[in-house]
């Protein structure tokens, strides 16, 4: 996988990367950042018209039926503002037209391997899930080779690229560890734990000396960089933060993971394009699937690994989300037990933790029925 973390840094910097599939040679470029000159330079480079490859869920705003990912030839001229609209734009009707949008619906292609291989990398990569694509010709097919013969393209198996989603099970590395004293917790552990490809490290706070044969206490608590440390009332997530802690360090000891997924793992800067969506009237949920995203992009394998490095095979989960439980069960981890873990209720975070409630499951009639 070597290759795809570098191409993950590439297409970051904004440079174009080469994903090859079985019998495609396709140009990959994050739509971030990316100008009508790059879009022209992409396609000349390969000998073809780029084309826009969008997530399902961005497809079903711009009010496709079919659900699955789909390419998009890019129409003549006006390329800026196509890009913009169709990836990510919040008015896509407002900005093209009807007439614009049902061109665009018609002239939808089904993904092929690259297409989806290029879409993985743009979600590790925490970028908008959107990704111009260009195939490469025949009659281009030296200049491309040439270009990576002297590294100035990077090349990618899309297969390799694909699972680039899943991690890499049992490869998390331990790096280093410190006694650190809270607030609420004066005996605390920190233990950094770093991925493979260097991208995204997590972080285990052992609260006490919990027995591992016992049922540990548990938190996952994904970071949250706007409510964890500067006390935002948009989310309760510094709150429980905070309330793990204390009841952990009550219930005798236990382990809090934090871990790098920000918002719900679309990333700070995705999550700071989705509050100026609601700040429009959006719900949560449905402004991430305005930027191509699902209801929740998190993956807990990273959590089990964490748990086995331990030496933890049993908890007690302290989460309002059912989907934890069953990933962690999935894991191997048997959840003896679920503890609610509530943060305040507020005017700022009302309509968040009502969609949340409501829309994606969680348990937390209590909240609202003590502010009733």
């Amino acid at each position: 996988m070597h290759q795809v973390e570098r191409a993950i840094f590439d297409l970051r910097r904004g440079l174009p990367v080469l994903v090859v599939a079985k019998d495609t040679r396709v140009l990959v470029q994050a739509i971030e950042g990316a100008a009508e000159t790059a879009v022209s330079r992409l396609g000349e480079l390969a000998g073809t018209t780029p084309a826009l490859v969008l997530s399902r869920h961005r497809l079903a705003i711009l009010g496709a039926e079919d659900d699955a990912e789909a390419r998009l030839p890019l129409p003549e001229g006006r390329v800026q503002r196509c890009l913009e609209a169709l990836a990510y734009g919040a008015t896509p009707m407002a900005s093209l037209g009807q007439a614009s949008l049902e061109e665009c619906r018609a002239a939808l292609e089904a993904a092929g391997p690259a297409d989806l291989a290029a879409l993985a990398l743009m979600r590790r990569a925490l970028l908008i899930p959107s990704a111009l694509v260009a195939r490469v010709a025949e009659s281009r097919d030296a200049a491309v080779t040439q270009a990576v013969a002297d590294g100035t393209l990077l090349t990618v198996a899309a297969e390799q690229a694909a699972r680039c989603l899943d991690g890499a099970g049992g490869m998390l590395r331990r790096v280093s560890e410190a006694r650190i004293p809270l607030v609420d917790a004066f005996d605390c552990r920190f233990i950094l734990f770093r991925e493979p490809d260097g991208l995204r490290e997590h972080v285990a706070v052992v609260i006490g000396d919990p027995a591992p044969e016992a049922a540990v206490p548990l938190r996952l608590h994904s970071a949250c960089l706007t409510g964890d440390l500067f006390g935002s009332l948009r989310c309760d997530c510094g709150e429980q933060l905070r309330n793990a802690v204390a009841e952990i360090e009550a219930l005798g000891g236990g382990v809090l993971l934090y871990l790098a997924q920000e918002g719900r793992g679309i990333g700070l800067a995705n999550k700071l394009r989705a509050y100026t969506l609601q700040d429009g009237g959006l719900d949560t949920l449905d402004a991430d699937q305005i930027l191509g995203f699902g209801e929740d992009e998190r993956r807990y394998g990273v959590a089990v690994d964490m748990l086995d490095a331990l030496g933890i095979r049993r908890v007690q989960l302290m989460t309002n989300n059912p989907l934890k439980m069953a990933a962690l069960a999935q894991g191997g981890i048997e959840v003896v037990e679920r503890q609610a873990l509530y943060g305040s209720l507020n005017d700022h975070n009302h309509r968040y933790l009502s969609a949340k409630a409501e829309r994606a499951g969680h348990l937390l009639d209590e909240v609202f029925r003590a502010r009733r």
